[in-house]
């Protein structure tokens, strides 16, 4: 197995690291040199992409990957490997086995907090789960035109080791915004990796909710963080009067309660189901900062 990892950040490096002991070579890339460094430490091949151009090197991965994992969000110009200009992906990665897209629960938009499935119609808000929407289509039909297997994983909001309530209390960025009836979905890293692994080896496509068991209320997260710190939580803000940036404003737009029964059912166990267990396994172990 040839794993190419396309925007090796937090969710990719996490991905590569599952994958690594299962594969021959494990490729990812970056933006960066300073970045490209890091990712040479986590024991991945590094390569520098901007998302435009497609150097000789990446191009020589390409040619040699049997699974690909596209984590590169799409942007106004569309997805990097489907914008009109680019090579055919059949001609670049001829060897191509299975695709992943990493994508978002953001592609359902707002239900009010009701649940929603992979059957669900799709109604984003924001331009970027607009744009999320087209780059899955995309990917879907690569997938029906050439017999490649392509899974889209729908995260919801993603935390692990050194990004989580435990830190941000540490660091006094914590706060407790309160929306009365607003829920969250949220996803352990790990899960998302672990995930990836179960789909790759069943050679399952379609479409997947990688999401937690548990959507709660913001500040409960924040609370619980707090109780195992041994601490005080920080004191309720009301969302109305709460100075956030318009992107963090756009998140509290979408209200919903996101099911994995789908994934759970293909026979995929999730490592933390919850926030409460996830939480304590990082206190515990003493990784999240």
């Amino acid at each position: 197995m040839h794993v190419l990892i396309l925007g090796a950040g937090f969710s990719g490096a996490a991905i590569a690291k599952t994958l690594r002991p299962l594969a021959q070579t494990v490729t990812g890339t970056t933006r960066s040199e300073e970045k490209a460094a890091r990712l040479s430490l986590q024991g991945i091949t590094p390569l520098i992409f901007d998302g435009e151009t497609v150097s000789p090197a990446l191009m020589a991965a390409m040619a040699r990957t049997t699974h690909l994992i596209q984590s590169i969000a799409p942007g106004k110009a569309g997805d990097p490997l489907m914008r009109p200009g680019q090579p055919a992906l059949a001609e670049l990665m001829p060897e191509l086995a299975w695709a992943g897209y990493l994508s978002t629960v953001g592609v359902y938009g707002d239900h009010g907090g009701a649940w929603v499935d992979e059957e669900t119609p799709l109604h984003p808000v924001s331009e970027r789960s607009q744009e999320r929407v087209e780059a899955e289509e995309q990917w879907l039909s690569f997938g029906k035109a050439t017999g490649v297997p392509v899974a889209v994983l729908r995260l919801s909001g993603i935390y692990g080791p050194g990004r989580n309530g435990l830190r941000n209390l540490a660091e006094g960025t914590a706060r407790r915004l309160v929306k009365p009836g607003q829920v969250f979905n949220r996803i352990r890293v790990e899960d998302i990796a672990g995930a990836t692994q179960f789909l790759i080896e069943h050679g399952l496509a379609g479409i997947y909710n990688v999401t937690d068991d548990e959507p709660a209320p913001p500040q409960d997260v924040v609370a619980e963080a707090a109780r195992l710190m041994g601490i005080d939580p920080p004191p309720e803000i009301p969302f109305e009067t709460a100075e956030l940036s318009p992107m963090a404003r756009s998140f509290y737009g979408e209200n919903k309660r996101v099911s994995n029964a789908k994934l759970k059912a293909a026979g995929y166990t999730f490592a933390y189901p919850t926030y409460r267990q996830s939480l304590a396994a990082l206190w515990e172990a003493g990784n999240w900062g």
